[in-house]
């Protein structure tokens, strides 16, 4: 595996990491250049392998038709790997009719698959809850006999009564993924019952870090969690605090996040936008909720969480979903097809 790091000026970046393709290439041979991401990276493998001769695929991923696609310095790059690329794949519908609004020609949807094996229902690790300062009725020396008795455990929660109940997000928390309706729909909800905001990540710096800080400055009453970075293998016993699971992003591609909680057996309330709405049935293995509504959003997450054979029938109907849909193998399965119909022998 060779890595090409960055440089503090783009047009240098693209040089370099054009010349290292090259010479990579020289010293052993690609059999194909799959890029990830339009700009950039699919520029590069869609030049290098005109140039070298070699096929090229390109996978859209959300963000490059999103908003990459109308950054004027990145639009040419764009507009080049969607022409000229041997293979243009994307992981949701709504990317593909964006990206042949550009320019019309086929593209292969190929889904995000995600390690139901690994993210699956566990019990409430309490031991986690005590350590973020989540108010669980248990003490810390309880906690950690539960952790250790339920580790194994496919039980997915405690009982309702034993604890205070938990809206979970994942990922970076910013404006494009509803920081504000998020904040706004939480702040209404705890007004009205006891509950937690859970922020298993960050905030993203700048105006939005801004805002969050002001927020919480101005409703000290309001109980918010935000853990920083957790690792991907890690955040399994995150998504097990969650009582309802929480998306509101404003635009989309295929996020793994939902794709997690979905096989973690979360019942999730998400927007239907990007491949959000290729994922989601509302009413059968979740619950969407208009773009930007704080209202429509706390009242839903309150039906959610006073209702727990609801939870219960919309988190084992995504995982279901998962199961059948969306593994690593139907992705994997689906990008070796490409490959072969390009006359390789993966």
């Amino acid at each position: 595996v060779t890595r090409f790091g960055a440089h503090k000026r783009a047009d240098d970046t693209l040089v370099d990491w054009f010349d290292l393709v090259v010479q990579a290439h020289a010293r052993e041979p690609f059999d194909v250049l799959h890029a990830y991401f339009l700009t950039q990276a699919g520029f590069i493998a869609t030049l290098a392998g005109r140039y070298l001769n070699i096929p090229s695929v390109v996978s859209i991923r959300g963000n490059d038709v999103d908003r990459a696609a109308f950054d004027p310095s990145r639009f040419s790059h764009t507009m080049f790997a969607l022409q000229h690329a041997n293979v243009v794949t994307a992981n949701a519908k709504e990317s593909i009719r964006k990206a042949k609004a550009f320019f019309e020609r086929e593209i292969v949807l190929i889904p995000n698959g995600v390690d139901a094996d690994h993210f699956k229902p566990m019990v409430r690790n309490e031991a986690l809850a005590v350590s973020l300062g989540i108010d669980s009725h248990v003490t810390p020396s309880e906690a950690k006999g539960l952790s250790h008795a339920m580790r194994d455990s496919s039980v997915a929660t405690l009982p309702q009564s034993d604890k205070i109940p938990v809206i979970g997000f994942v990922g970076e928390l910013r404006e494009k993924k509803g920081l504000q309706t998020l904040l706004s729909a939480y702040a209404q909800v705890h007004r009205k019952q006891q509950a937690t905001l859970l922020v298993a990540g960050t905030i993203r710096q700048g105006e939005d870090k801004q805002f969050f800080d002001e927020f919480v400055a101005a409703n000290p009453d309001l109980q918010i969690f935000v853990t920083g970075y957790i690792p991907p293998n890690d955040l399994l016993a995150y998504y097990s605090l969650m009582d309802v699971f929480v998306h509101p992003s404003l635009h989309d591609g295929m996020p793994n996040a939902v794709l997690e909680a979905m096989a973690c057996e979360r019942a999730v309330i998400a927007t239907p936008v990007g491949g959000v709405v290729d994922i989601l049935e509302d009413g059968a293995n979740g619950v969407f909720v208009n773009v930007n509504d704080a209202d429509q959003l706390s009242e839903k997450i309150k039906f959610v969480l006073n209702d727990s054979a609801l939870r219960s029938r919309l988190g084992k109907n995504a995982r279901a979903t998962i199961a059948e849909k969306f593994t690593p193998q139907k992705e994997l399965e689906a990008n070796l097809d490409v490959y072969r119909k390009l006359g390789l022998q993966p």
